[in-house]
């Protein structure tokens, strides 16, 4: 009832407290957290297939879809004793205990918990080290239209089958599109990183006017098919994941006759559960048709042997054998100290990183990162202090949330009004970052199509804003 500081939810045979059910987690559309408890439930055998029996990070978005998310990898001590948890191991050698969810009551809990969207790990709490999930995340640069999305997806698919895996496609809920296969577990994470990029490249070559692999941002067009979504510690909105947007978006399964025609924004917290009691789940027979990544682990051969170095991993991994220099383009020197010298720095700072202290770029749904080309985890930014690199990147603006750093961008284009002409949608470079406990936001602007003698230089940024401030990055405890 209004007001009520509590409701009790029933969820199939279990009771679930809901606080401040009344609480506006969507001001646009005015849906509450109990709205948001409800939907989950409304879609629970569709919702609990993307997650059960999975370790999940919590993304919790206490102040709705309007405030700022803040990540929790260990399960809350207090919980009911129906949930259980098991020990995950990060790639910096912390560990934690994640929740794992195996009947619907848990989804009630975590979106109490202010979880608006769901974030599985691709592996089943029984077998940690071997992912039964290969994910497609595609990720469009900025000014692609969704007609040439679904063109990439449809390549993927393509792709996919002629290498014997079922491909089951569905909407991010954001501005891209995920497809999973079901694998067998029997791969450690490294070599589904590996097939993941032999398909990426497959479907570059396959479409090399709108597909690309390429991990850095200044090199990308039309589609980036995101491989290191496969890497360990990573994680995707699930199926049925509604997503903090205002419109109140779900990350929607789909057949394949439903693709090239459908359009994202049909999909939300009111059309969905319609959707599922009148369709079902396209995604049910999902596990019964698991595949193997043989074949594209034999495409990843072929490449290796033609001289393709492994792609770059994330920032906080460890420098990986046979990885290409995990050096920013604009920053190689061919055969000179300065590659090398850059090379250094950008491999010690995602080493030192570590699992909360990377400096990540997150781009798109999934969250791939970039080391950062500015200044280390910790330090504060530098924007006079910059190595001269070959493509003209200034920053604009270090911001906690995005609104902020949009606002300093607009302020920047209003003293550079002529420059804001020759600049194209994908050069304006919007990152989320990864910080201590939640994201903040970097703005980065591509000079390279306005005229060399009217490039502006890099300015003090238009906000300054360091999320390590008083916090050692390496532990994320605060200095003393």
């Amino acid at each position: 009832m209004p007001g009520a500081k509590a409701e009790v939810v029933e969820v199939a045979g279990r009771e679930v407290t809901v606080t401040h059910p009344d609480k506006v987690y969507f001001p646009e559309t005015g849906h509450t957290k109990l709205d948001l408890v409800r939907y989950y439930v409304s879609v629970a055998d569709g919702a609990l297939r993307g997650v059960k029996d999975r370790p999940m990070a919590l993304k919790r978005f206490v102040n709705g879809a309007a405030g700022e998310a803040f990540f929790q990898k260990r399960a809350p001590e207090k919980r009911p004793d129906w949930l259980h948890t098991v020990e995950l191991k990060f790639p910096s050698g912390r560990s934690a205990s994640e929740i794992v969810l195996e009947e619907p009551a848990g989804l009630a809990w975590v979106a109490n918990l202010g979880c608006i969207d769901l974030n599985p790990h691709p592996i089943r709490a029984t077998d940690l080290d071997h992912p039964d999930e290969l994910r497609v995340d595609l990720d469009p640069v900025p000014g692609i239209e969704w007609a040439q999305i679904m063109d990439v997806a449809l390549v993927a698919k393509a792709v996919l089958e002629d290498f014997g895996l079922v491909a089951w496609p569905k909407t991010s809920g954001s501005r891209g599109f995920h497809i999973y296969c079901r694998i067998e577990p029997r791969w450690v994470f490294t070599d589904v990183r590996r097939a993941a990029v032999a398909l990426a490249r497959e479907i570059e070559r396959r479409a090399p006017g709108i597909a690309t692999s390429k991990w850095w941002k200044e090199e990308r067009h039309g589609v980036f098919v995101d491989y290191n979504q496969n890497a360990k510690d990573r994680t995707i909105a699930s199926a049925y994941s509604v997503r903090p947007l205002p419109d109140a978006r779900v990350s929607t399964p789909l057949t394949w006759d439903e693709v090239a025609g459908c359009d994202p924004a049909g999909f939300t917290i009111d059309t969905v559960p319609e959707r599922f009691a009148a369709l079902g789940d396209p995604w049910a027979p999902m596990d019964e048709a698991v595949g193997s990544i043989a074949s594209l682990l034999e495409l990843a051969e072929r490449d290796e042997a033609a001289g393709l170095p492994d792609a770059p991993w994330p920032p906080h991994f460890v420098r990986q054998a046979g990885e290409a220099p995990r050096v920013q383009p604009s920053k190689r020197r061919s055969g000179g100290k300065s590659a090398k010298k850059a090379e250094d720095a950008d491999t010690a700072e995602a080493a030192d990183s570590g699992e909360k202290g990377a400096t990540a770029e997150a781009s798109g749904d999934g969250g791939a990162s970039e080391v950062s080309e500015v200044s280390g985890a910790g330090r504060a930014p530098n924007p006079t202090g910059r190595r001269k690199s070959k493509m003209p990147l200034i920053e604009i603006a270090r911001a906690q949330t995005k609104d902020e750093a949009l606002a300093g961008l607009e302020r920047w284009k209003e003293r550079h009004a002529d420059v804001v002409p020759h600049l194209a949608p994908a050069d304006v470079l919007v990152d989320s970052m990864r910080g201590r406990s939640s994201t903040w936001t970097r703005i980065r602007l591509n000079l390279q199509h306005v005229p060399e003698d009217e490039r502006p230089g890099q300015e003090p940024l238009e906000v300054d804003y360091d999320p390590w401030n008083g916090f050692d990055p390496r532990t994320g405890r605060p200095i003393a």
